[in-house]
């Protein structure tokens, strides 16, 4: 199928229709070619709606989960965002279309390489690229959006300290195949969580998970 076929088809027939609305989404979403963060042995699953494999055993979110993730994020242009999980890049890629500036944070040194060839590659020159273990950050900074690209069974109390005031996070927290997709605001010194819609993505890595129950 030709690309520019198949892109349109993925934004106006999977994702759009996944309840993803807001046009400046999509927009992004079709200004980023996808095709060139997918691994080449995957090409033809670019534009499909499926998990696609990546190298140190992760994997590249559907396009659905993309933007609705995005969607749900409300970036605005002049954030300053914070990706934990930059798997491909892809999701970086796009939402540096939306804001100001993203830093993007990977355990993987593989990925993290790859990501910064094909962020270079596409001229996005507004992401920032960390490897870093999650459970073990304090950015030293605070961000107006915050994006977490994979599952934690147990919401971390840390997250809201790393927003600034009116800053919104979001977060898939559960195992599966239950969880939910939640959007953090912060108000001061306080945050509200909303639950906003179920999916079932790759947990991170490291990340603490209940003690299971003995009898």
């Amino acid at each position: 199928m030709h690309t520019e076929t198949a892109r349109h088809q993925m934004i106006y027939h999977q994702v759009r229709p996944w309840d993803v609305s807001d046009n400046r989404v999509l927009e992004a979403l079709g200004n980023v070619p996808r095709e060139q963060f997918v691994p080449v042995p995957y090409r033809d699953l670019a534009f499909a709606d499926t998990t696609i494999p990546l190298p140190c055993g992760q994997h590249m979110l559907k396009p659905v989960q993309e933007g609705r993730l995005l969607q749900a994020l409300e970036p605005n242009p002049g954030d300053r965002a914070l990706v934990i999980g930059t798997g491909s890049g892809f999701l970086s890629a796009v939402l540096a279309r939306l804001v100001d500036h993203v830093t993007s944070v990977d355990i993987h040194a593989e990925l993290i390489d790859t990501a910064s060839v094909k962020l270079a590659d596409e001229k996005i020159r507004n992401v920032e690229l960390k490897l870093a273990d999650f459970n073990e950050m304090e950015p030293g900074t605070k961000f107006n959006r915050i994006l977490i690209a994979g599952s934690m069974p147990l919401f971390d109390p840390r997250l809201p300290d790393w927003l600034e005031p009116d800053g919104r996070l979001v977060v898939i927290i559960g195992s599966e195949p239950n969880m939910d997709v939640e959007g953090i605001v912060r108000t001061g010194s306080s945050y509200t969580r909303t639950r906003l819609f179920e999916t079932v993505v790759q947990r991170l890595e490291h990340v603490p998970v209940p003690e299971a129950f003995e009898f």
